[in-house]
């Protein structure tokens, strides 16, 4: 099961989201809240805030703004 990365392409925590998940080898889904059209509801319905990345994993727990360690972790404890 993948990642659900929410985000968008000027938001540097975005890219280290990504980034972390890439050099984790962990399958995700970027999802563009300015061109796809409902993510930034998605997003906000996830997070119950407007703060960028919201990382959603499979076991349905997210992480709003996750540092590279915090992501390292969740990933981790998932066995992603």
């Amino acid at each position: 099961m993948a990642i659900d990365v929410y985000g968008a392409t000027w938001c540097g925590d975005c890219k280290q989201a990504k980034r972390t998940l890439e050099e984790l080898g962990a399958e995700y889904n970027w999802h563009n809240i300015e061109t796809e059209d409902g993510a930034a509801d998605r997003a906000v319905a996830i997070s119950g805030q407007q703060h960028i990345p919201v990382v959603l994993y499979p076991d349905g727990s997210f992480q709003v703004e996750p540092s590279a360690v915090d992501i390292k972790n969740k990933v981790s404890e998932l066995g992603l």
